[in-house]
């Protein structure tokens, strides 16, 4: 008997040396491959929203459309701006961003409130920045169509910033309706359509 159990107490040693490899072996190979995933976790969510809920004077919200890659000379670009005391349209020649024309108001906190509560409902703040910074160079990004990006900025810094096109092979990071963000930042300014540089042409996403 002595030798029997002398014999199984380093089988089961050894079995449970396997046992412990394998579980690390697991749990190492899902935290790398689980690392490089874009989905939002909650955190983010949550911190994109409450930034975006805040109505205090150094937070503002914007909308930039970026046309086509074609001649300097025509390109065209357009960026919608909304803090709690002012409202702002720029459409902007070129790629140094040369004012072409622009138009201001006034806003106020009670305003900017519903705005961004229904900015919220559209789930802007819906996608996750990777940890990848290069995923988020935009330069040549959908050359032949739109580029949109969403920011909430704190003293015009941005805290959380998507994107996305009208290019299926670039999604970028955005999880929400185009058109129905568009159009929420579109009616902050009266007769935006008329300071549009471009009109929108080919698909535009939907999430």
């Amino acid at each position: 008997m002595k030798n029997s159990g002398s014999r199984f107490f380093p089988m089961f040693i050894t079995l449970v040396i396997i046992v412990l490899i394998i579980v690390a072996i697991v749990a190492i190979g899902r935290a790398i491959f689980s690392g490089g995933t874009d989905a939002p976790t909650a955190m983010e969510t949550d911190q994109g929203r409450t930034e975006l809920l805040k109505t205090s004077d150094d937070h503002s919200v914007s909308l930039t459309v970026r046309g086509p890659i074609i001649a300097d000379e025509d390109f065209k670009s357009y960026r919608i701006a909304v803090a709690p005391d002012s409202r702002s349209m720029n459409v902007y020649k070129g790629y140094l961003d040369e004012n072409e024309r622009s138009k201001k108001l006034d806003n106020n906190a009670e305003a900017y409130e519903q705005f961004v509560y229904a900015l919220d409902k559209a789930n802007m703040m819906k996608g996750t920045e990777p940890s990848d910074e290069g995923f988020n160079d935009l330069r040549g990004v959908c050359a032949t169509g739109y580029v949109y990006e969403y920011a909430v900025l704190v003293d015009n810094e941005p805290v959380k910033h998507l994107w996305t096109s009208t290019c299926s092979g670039s999604k970028g990071t955005l999880q929400a309706s185009v058109d129905q963000l568009n159009s929420l930042f579109m009616n902050q300014i009266p007769n935006s359509n008329e300071l549009i540089p471009f009109k929108l042409s080919g698909p535009r996403l939907k999430f």
